[in-house]
């Protein structure tokens, strides 16, 4: 299932570094050998096609190079001896007959050879996507929280895209340009050393040419892929960010900044044609001038009778440009390579990012959770120096309702964030049951929390599938009943099609309390012995907001519980209120008991509450 939910560009708390555009165009250029060597060895997971696809090659391209030595006996049976016309037409007929019969199956080879390469290249991209999904995947919470989320798609898109594009082109090309290379070299020793020397003095002009240019063209396409995802990661942010545009009248602000990354990759995208046109003429005219010195080379060489037919010149010529056609496919497919290349050193770098780890061994079922859970002198910061919490210590019995308030950046999420390892902590303890989180497995662990976030989210399908998500092996009644606890099933069962009502984009058929309690209902089938309530009815209205609090009373019976709110009705009945500031607990109690107190809960209360 793909998510149907808008997320923002840089989910980075209070603290937490990101942003649009983060790690963009301060990437450093990472080694090309190193990137084609990676490229190599992806290709080399499908051994038995690329052994296949390297005979069809070789034979395809080695049947055309040998025809050369039948070009040169049709030429060679045709002769002038004292100013009379011979022609051994035998030989003639022969020669032209092998010629076709070599060519018709250097045709065949070439189109099965087609067809591996495809294959290959696909098969090669598909485990290249399959193997970057898989480890984003596995990325710890903090890079996403720190890498603009349009980039990340571009890298999965648009770059593995030019990759796909690129191998399914030249994958073949390059196999056979090798081959060709090779066999028209020796062939071309076999029949002038000379020539053969002459036509070498063009290669280390052009290879000059190539290098001069490779190192600014692979620069400006680099530059050009990172301009791509930000310009991304721009669309992304202002669609799911388009109400509030309009509501602040930013619409010409938006306009501004996305011509203004249009322009950088404009910029970026001609010099980077630009320098990878300039590769192909050049090789022409090289290329040129070797024709015509090895044209009158071996005009010279026959007339002074060095063993120099016609039919040798006819075919050396015919070899020579089999020696440096393929020279210049490669230059003219030079730019789609350097796009390539590019593209692929963004994906690679992403592989080679660390995923998160799990050193827990202590396996924990569950069911057998109580939610008793400590924290015993915990700091923590996002950035090194920038302490979010500060010696902080917690008790929490299993089955208590605590409520965490405080002002904005205190430290409250990342109280949860800590609970469920999305982030480990820097000093103190952290246990559930009595156990160290750190020595839980993070699976296990994570399978005993549920969470309801305020942003909910939802999938691709039907409503039996985003409720399921919670726990994929349920039955159609155990959601259903799921639905039931979390008081959803009365409006899905209005639905026309009911469970099976399949959400359109974000969601957007349903209102955001019943998407919020579809989220309920999810965690209500995950069965958690602990809850997380993430500000989850700060963003709807009263009204529902009643029915959104009876599905989450039903959902914390029994449930140790961690409430993040706002408002006042969500945490007047917890066991434990929590004022956070400044990553300390300056005040615990109950409602009552702080409204008592009139110190900072009841401020709190006085300011944001009194109106409810």
């Amino acid at each position: 299932m793909t998510k149907r939910t808008a997320s923002h560009t840089s989910p980075g708390g209070p603290g937490r570094p990101g942003g649009p555009g983060a790690h963009m165009f301060g990437e450093k250029a990472k080694n090309r050998k190193g990137t084609i060597l990676r490229l190599i060895s992806y290709l080399g997971k499908n051994k038995l096609v690329l052994i296949m696809l390297v005979v069809f090659v070789a034979v395809s391209s080695l049947s055309m190079v040998y025809g050369s030595t039948f070009q040169k006996s049709a030429i060679d049976a045709i002769t002038i001896d004292s100013g009379r016309l011979h022609i051994d037409t035998e030989a003639l007929f022969r020669s032209l007959l092998l010629l076709c019969v070599v060519y018709l199956f250097s045709i065949l080879f070439n189109f099965l050879q087609g067809f591996l390469g495809a294959s290959l290249s696909q098969k090669t991209v598909r485990s290249m996507r399959n193997d970057l999904f898989k480890k984003m995947s596995g990325l710890p919470v903090r890079y996403f929280d720190t890498h603009a989320h349009g980039d990340l798609m571009s890298r999965v898109t648009n770059d593995i895209d030019n990759v796909s594009t690129t191998l399914s082109q030249s994958i073949t090309s390059l196999f056979s340009s090798a081959m060709t290379v090779t066999a028209s070299f020796v062939m071309m020793l076999v029949y002038s050393p000379l020539m053969t020397l002459i036509t070498l003095l063009g290669i280390p002009l052009s290879l000059l040419a190539t290098r001069v240019v490779a190192k600014k063209t692979r620069f400006y396409f680099k530059k050009q892929q990172s301009s791509l995802g930000k310009l991304n990661g721009h669309i992304e942010e202002m669609v799911a960010g388009q109400k509030t545009v309009k509501a602040f009248n930013r619409e010409q602000i938006s306009i501004n900044s996305f011509e203004a990354i249009n322009e950088a990759l404009r910029d970026s995208s001609i010099k980077a044609q630009i320098f990878s046109g300039m590769v192909g003429p050049i090789m022409n005219v090289v290329n040129n001038i070797t024709f015509v010195l090895v044209a009158i080379s071996g005009g010279l060489l026959a007339f002074g009778d060095f063993g120099v037919t016609v039919g040798t010149i006819s075919a050396f010529i015919t070899l020579s440009r089999q020696f440096t056609r393929p020279i210049n496919e490669i230059a003219n497919q030079y730019n789609a390579i350097q796009s390539a290349v590019a593209g692929a050193e963004r994906v690679f770098e992403v592989m080679d990012e660390e995923s998160e780890t799990d050193n827990g061994k202590i396996i924990m079922n569950p069911e057998e959770v109580t939610g008793h859970v400590e924290f015993e002198h915990v700091n923590f910061s996002y950035v090194p120096d920038k302490p979010v919490l500060k010696d902080f210590t917690l008790d929490v019995l299993p089955g208590q309702k605590i409520a965490l308030v405080g002002p904005t950046g205190a430290g409250k999420t990342t109280v949860v964030n800590l609970i469920t390892r999305f982030y480990d902590i820097n000093d103190g303890i952290i246990k559930l049951d009595g156990k160290n989180i750190n020595d839980i497995r993070k699976h296990d662990l994570r399978r005993s929390i549920g969470i309801v976030l305020q942003d909910t989210v939802l999938f691709s399908g039907d409503i039996y599938d985003n409720i399921r998500f919670g726990r994929l092996d349920a039955t159609e009644e155990e959601v259903e009943h799921a639905a039931m606890t979390a008081n959803a099933h009365s409006f899905i069962s209005r639905l026309p099609e009911g469970y099976k009502t399949v959400l359109s984009e974000e969601g957007s058929n349903l209102s955001q309390g019943q998407r919020q309690l579809l989220s309920i209902a999810r965690a209500v089938l995950a069965d958690p012995k602990i809850l997380i309530l993430d500000e989850a009815t700060s963003s709807i209205d009263t009204r529902t907001e009643m029915n959104v609090q009876k599905a989450m009373i039903s959902l914390m019976k029994g449930r140790t519980s961690f409430i993040i709110a706002h408002r006042l009705s969500t945490i007047r009945d917890a066991d434990k209120i929590l004022v956070i500031n400044d990553g300390r607990i300056v005040e615990s109690g109950n409602h009552e008991d702080l409204l008592k107190q009139k110190g900072a809960y009841y401020t709190l209360y006085k300011t944001q509450f009194a109106n409810e």
